[in-house]
């Protein structure tokens, strides 16, 4: 086992850099194109709040989809886990993250978990508030809660872009009115996803959030409980099983700890009781995750051993 530092940071990412060639940044994107392509950044941090960084780690770019984790830890908050998963499942689905024929083709009328966008359309339909900007400046205040961040902000060009485009994610969710799987506002919870989505962040953030949860919701700066410990397991578990959508059984095997992945490159990672981890590699593959992103994430969990299945046997 070698000892993290930023020179063993360094060391990985020049070995990782590669495999961006692998993948195709998401141009539909706005503010990331084909210059992206190459970058690759991490930030690890660990319980003593130390901050360990390398390459393209001050890149600025949007959640995407690891703002699913973000949704349902205020859905928790506001309802508990029985209601929040009498609304959506928390079984892993081998389709595609934006698939709808699941929804229909098994006759159910929730969807899977909520690391799909149908499921994470219907728990951010749960987040509470009087209206919409409510909802959203809850959202935006528990992250910078979190990340001690008060400049975090909404991406305006993504989030319009995200609207612009969002017509699968439109179908999904009225089809899932039709079902009585969302009674709520359709529109005004689509809003709202697309918003939490387009939050902007560094790996920083990334690693600042993965750390809150390592460290069971308790924020490591005040000591404040500011989630559940159980609520936090919950997410974990999930994010395990389902957070890189129909790879996540790859990752729990070659990584060994709660992560997830959004289609800007970026990956949230928590190894409990030890590390918040942040990356960005803009590059994905197919199944939406960062393939030099992705490498590096397993390069990092051998070297430090963190896969938290490992057992060292000591004589």
């Amino acid at each position: 086992m070698k000892t993290l530092t930023n020179d063993l940071l360094e060391e990985l990412v020049v070995e990782c850099k590669p495999y961006s060639r692998e993948g195709e940044v998401v141009k539909d994107i706005p503010g990331q194109d084909a210059v992206d392509q190459n970058k690759l950044g991490v930030c690890i941090i660990d319980m003593d709040n130390q901050i360990y960084s390398a390459g393209d780690s001050d890149m600025k770019f949007t959640l995407q989809s690891a703002s699913k984790i973000v949704s349902l830890m205020m859905a928790l908050d506001d309802f508990g886990k029985e209601e929040v998963f009498q609304n959506v499942g928390m079984e892993p689905m081998g389709d595609f993250y934006n698939s709808i024929s699941h929804l229909e083709a098994h006759d159910v009328q929730k969807p899977f978990n909520p690391m799909v966008n149908a499921g994470a359309i219907a728990v951010a339909a749960m987040i509470k508030g009087k209206d919409l900007e409510e909802k959203f400046e809850r959202v935006l205040k528990l992250l910078r809660k979190i990340t001690h961040n008060n400049s975090l902000k909404l991406n305006e060009e993504v989030y319009e872009s995200e609207k612009l485009k969002g017509d699968r994610n439109r179908s999904l969710a009225y089809f899932m009115k039709s079902t009585g799987a969302i009674a709520h506002d359709i529109e005004e919870s689509l809003d709202l996803y697309f918003r939490i989505n387009s939050i902007e962040v560094t790996t920083t953030d990334l690693a600042k959030i993965g750390v809150f949860f390592a460290n069971g919701g308790r924020s490591l700066k005040t000591g404040e409980q500011i989630i559940s410990t159980d609520h936090i397991c919950t997410i974990e578990a999930i994010m395990m099983t389902s957070g890189m959508y129909n790879e996540a059984g790859k990752y729990a095997v070659e990584v060994g700890f709660p992560v997830k992945s959004g289609v800007s490159g970026c990956v949230i990672g928590s190894v409990p009781g030890r590390y918040g981890v942040g990356i960005i590699g803009p590059a994905i593959n197919k199944k939406g995750n960062s393939t030099a992103g992705g490498e590096l994430l397993q390069r990092i969990s051998r070297h430090l051993d963190l896969n938290i299945f490992s057992v060292i046997r000591k004589d």
